[in-house]
This record gives C-alpha cells, sequence and structure tokens, in this order.
C-alpha cells in the first residue's frame, strides 16, 4: 500500500512540473486562467474543511465567493499590478457583508468570516503567481516561489529522514524536526543563489541576482515551512486528514499547494524590495 501511494506521489509530482512548466513559461492567460480554475478548487476545499459546505449545492456564501474570485483574477489579468489589492480586500468583505445582513440570519458570522478567510487565503495569495510572472524578469524570478516550497520541502525531508532528531512541533506535524527545517531553509537559500548565479548573473549577463536570491530562498522556505504547518493546523482542527482527491497520492489543492499559497507573496514583495 505504502509503495503503491508513493508511486502515485512521484507520478503526480512529475505531471505537476509539467504542468507547472506549461503554464508558467509562456505566462499571460495561460496562466492566469490555471491559477484561476485552481483557486476556485482550493477556496472549494476551504470551504468544506471549515463547514461551510455542508450539502450537496453551493451555498450564496460559496456562489459570492466564485463569482469573488472571477472578477479579482480579470481585474489582476487587466491590471497586472498589486496596486488594487487593498480595494479588492475591502470590495470582498463588503459583498459578503451585504450576504450576511439581507440573508439573516441564515448565516453566523463566523461563517461569513470564515468565508472571507478561505478568499484571502487561496485565490488571493496563489494569484501572486502571476503577478510575480509579471515582474521584470519574472519568468526566471517566478521559479523562487517553487524553490522556496518544493525545493525547500524536498530538502527538509531528506535531511529530517537522515539526521532528524528533535520535533519541531510535535503536536501539529510529528514528523517534522528542527535539523530537517533548517535543512530546508539551507537547500532553498543554495538553489535559489546559484539559479540566480548561473541563470541570471552568468547567462542573462544581470549582476547581484546570486546573493540576493540566496537571502531570498532562505527567507521563502521559513514562510513555506509555516504555511505547510498552517494548512496542517486547519486540517487538524476540522479532523480531516486531506483537504481533497484531486491529485492522487497528495490529495487535494490545499495539500499540494499549501506551502505555495503562502510563499508566492512574500516571494513577490521581496522581490520588489531587493530587486
Amino acid at each position: 500500500m505504502a509503495s503503491k501511494i508513493s508511486k502515485e506521489r512521484t507520478i503526480s509530482s512529475v505531471i505537476l512540473v509539467i504542468i507547472a512548466l506549461a503554464t508558467i513559461l509562456p505566462g499571460g492567460p495561460v496562466l492566469a486562467l490555471t491559477l484561476y480554475l485552481i483557486s476556485n478548487v482550493a477556496f472549494l476545499e476551504l470551504t468544506k474543511a471549515c463547514g461551510i459546505h455542508t450539502g450537496e449545492k453551493l451555498n450564496v456564501l460559496e456562489v459570492t465567493g466564485i463569482l469573488a474570485i472571477a472578477v479579482y483574477y480579470l481585474l489582476i489579468y487587466f491590471a497586472q499590478t498589486h496596486t488594487y489589492f487593498m480595494i479588492t480586500v475591502i470590495l470582498l468583505l463588503m459583498a459578503l457583508m451585504i450576504v450576511y445582513v439581507f440573508s439573516f440570519p441564515k448565516y453566523t458570522a463566523n461563517q461569513v468570516m470564515t468565508t472571507y478567510f478561505s478568499l484571502i487565503y487561496a485565490p488571493i495569495m496563489l494569484s501572486f503567481v502571476f503577478l510575480t510572472r509579471q515582474l521584470g524578469y519574472g519568468a526566471y524570478l517566478v521559479w523562487m516561489i517553487f524553490i522556496s516550497s518544493w525545493i525547500s520541502d524536498t530538502c527538509a525531508y531528506l535531511v529530517g529522514v537522515l539526521f532528524g532528531k528533535h520535533k519541531l512541533v510535535p503536536h501539529l506535524s510529528p514528523k517534522k524536526t528542527i535539523e530537517g527545517a533548517v535543512g530546508g531553509i539551507f537547500g532553498s537559500a543554495v538553489v535559489g543563489g546559484l539559479f540566480g548565479f548561473f541563470l541570471l548573473d552568468k547567462t542573462m549577463g544581470v549582476s547581484q541576482f546570486g546573493p540576493i536570491l540566496f537571502v531570498i530562498g532562505a527567507i521563502g522556505s521559513v514562510i513555506s515551512q509555516v504555511g505547510d504547518l498552517a494548512a496542517s493546523a486547519i486540517k487538524r482542527n476540522h479532523d480531516i486528514k486531506d483537504y481533497g482527491n484531486l491529485i492522487p497520492g497528495h490529495g487535494g489543492i490545499m495539500d499540494r499547494f499549501d506551502s505555495v499559497i503562502f510563499t508566492a507573496p512574500m516571494i513577490y514583495f521581496l522581490i520588489i524590495l531587493f530587486l
């Protein structure tokens, strides 16, 4: 059984990498549409996990959220900047509060706040993959999101298996160790630095990318690991194993992209800050 799951995870991981290459390299509408579809799935996984979705049909809060995701992605696609981020965040809250008021007492304040949280957590944070891709040198720098999440996760796992002795957060994730976490940070930093040095500094003729991406990789790894643990904490709070079963061997979108979702905004703003 374990070998079957491992095989499924490997195959799914290869397919995900192919999809990432096929959508991120061209960018533009292909990437925006892919992230839009993934965001909807992640949003519904969260509403289901948190008890907002309780029946077979979508409720008004979920429908409002799906409409909001469509409007948001249209906005960032044509604006291609985070300038309207705060406006969007406020309008999303206002839309949900309108539903709350005019359907009262059908939904509780906790349900409205959880729906709002689900919109910010998955769709909006994930959209920063697209926004990063649209930056100068974005076709290259966007991969720092995945280096800081997937490469970090792989390095943390390998170091944890080989050298892990001290538990990081035993009540939340018993298998994660401090040694593994440090290995993930170091691995992400090194790969990020080498990526910047060889691809950008040497190939593209741009200077100073190597050291900067080394730092960004390290910070991104820390954020990535927190994102992974945060998604696990939500699952434990609601007593579920996986968010879904869309990706064989991994679970749902939230199970596979939990660290990417958390890391994307941080990488975007770090790139703006340093580069």
